[in-house]
C-alpha cells in the first residue's frame, strides 16, 4: 500500500485491528470518515471514548453494562432456575429477541481453543461452577454455544465438569433453518433435525 499522510495511515492501521477489517477496508472507512461533518467526527470521537470510559462487566454474568450490576441481573422478576451460557456479551441481545427465554446468562468469554491460547483456566468456567454451587435456586444449565468444533469442544467439557453440581446441563436444539432444502443440508444437521423432530400440527 502506497504511504499516506500520517493521519490516514494511522487510522487506517487502527481500524486494521477490528475483526474482519483488512487495509482496503480501512481505508474506505477513512475516506468515508473524511467526507464526513466535523461535528460528526466529532461526536464519533466523544462515543468511543465513553466507550472505555463508562462501559464496565457485569460481576454476576460478566456482560457489559454501563451499571454496577446489568439490568438483567438486577431483574428479580427472571427466571432464577435457569443460566445461559454463551460465548459473548453480543449473544444475549440475539436470545433476548427470541422472547423464548427469561432466565439469566453466563458469559464464558470465548470457547476451548488451544491453537488459540484459550484454555479452560482462561474462560469464565471456575465462575461458573462457583455461581452454582453459591445459588441452590439454579437448577438447568443451558449450554447456548455455537456448534462450531470449538464450541462443541466447549459444551462437552462444560458438561463433565458439571456433572457433580447436581443440575441439569441442556443445549440448543438443531435443525434446518426456515427456507432450507434438504439437497444442501449437511449430514450433521440433518441428523439433529430428524433427532429433535416434531409432531406435525394441522
Amino acid at each position: 500500500m502506497r504511504r499516506f499522510p500520517d493521519p490516514i495511515q494511522n487510522l487506517v492501521s487502527s481500524f486494521s485491528r477490528l475483526p474482519g477489517v483488512g487495509p482496503k477496508t480501512a481505508l474506505r472507512y477513512v475516506y468515508s470518515l473524511l467526507k464526513q461533518s466535523k461535528t460528526d467526527v466529532e461526536m464519533m470521537g466523544v462515543a468511543l471514548q465513553r466507550l472505555h470510559q463508562e462501559i464496565r462487566i457485569c460481576p454476576n454474568c460478566f456482560t457489559y453494562t454501563e451499571m454496577e450490576i446489568c439490568d438483567i441481573c438486577q431483574d428479580q422478576s427472571r427466571d432464577h432456575e435457569t443460566i445461559c451460557v454463551i460465548e459473548e456479551s453480543r449473544d444475549i441481545a440475539t436470545i433476548e429477541a427470541t422472547d423464548e427465554y427469561n432466565g439469566y446468562y453466563h458469559v464464558l468469554g470465548g470457547v476451548l481453543n488451544p491453537l488459540d491460547g484459550i484454555t479452560p483456566d482462561t474462560l469464565r468456567i471456575r465462575e461458573l461452577i462457583k455461581k452454582i454451587q453459591n445459588d441452590s435456586r439454579v437448577k438447568e444449565i443451558l449450554l447456548a454455544l455455537s456448534p462450531t468444533i470449538q464450541g462443541e469442544t466447549t459444551m462437552m467439557y462444560l458438561t463433565k465438569q458439571l456433572e457433580p453440581l447436581n443440575v441439569r446441563v441442556t443445549r440448543l436444539a438443531r435443525g434446518l433453518p426456515i427456507g432450507a432444502t434438504l439437497e444442501y443440508a449437511d449430514e450433521i444437521t440433518l441428523g439433529d433435525a430428524i433427532k429433535e423432530r416434531k409432531a406435525s400440527k394441522s
